[in-house]
């Protein structure tokens, strides 16, 4: 490919086959709520474990902060509001749970937002971006796990149909 190598990154990013990396992280979720539901603690872990090590989960955390999300232009405290390809690819690989350990999280930038209806204002902390893509990639490991839980509550709730 001649021309600019920096675009290259930017074409790598946007070539990457999106549908399928959403298609495997859902079948590795959707095998966390089934080992959840059959109640194998052992599996869920280990599948968690490895949906948190998937390329395929990495990549849409990633882009769910720096694209997807309301939030996506919101700097923290390191001031970073957008985030080019290029970093998005490094970004994928420092959010890897072997890189994470090494890394210790930055401090929140709070903003005193007001509440609804009121004079008051309450706190509110914004991360910075790999913090973001972090949590958002936890959040893709646990969500399923949670969500077989409150299934098996919404179950035993359902109202009894009299005539």
């Amino acid at each position: 490919m001649n021309g600019n190598p920096s675009a290259q990154p930017n074409v790598a990013w946007e070539r990457l086959p999106w549908k399928r990396l959403e298609v495997a992280v859902y079948r590795m979720q959707k095998r966390i709520f089934q080992a959840s539901q059959r109640g194998d603690i052992k599996t869920v872990h280990k599948m968690q474990k490895l949906l948190m090590k998937s390329k395929a989960a990495r990549l849409l955390a990633v882009r769910r902060v720096t694209q997807d999300n309301q939030g996506k232009k919101t700097a923290g405290v390191d001031g970073v509001k957008s985030v080019p390809p290029a970093e998005r690819l490094t970004m994928v690989e420092a959010i890897h749970p072997r890189h994470t350990n090494q890394r210790k999280p930055k401090p929140l930038r709070r903003v005193w937002i007001p509440k609804p209806g009121k004079e008051e204002k309450r706190p509110l902390g914004i991360p910075t971006m790999i913090d973001r893509a972090c949590q958002a990639l936890a959040k893709q490991a646990l969500e399923p796990q949670w969500e077989a839980q409150f299934e098996r509550n919404v179950r035993t709730v359902q109202p009894k149909l009299t005539a």
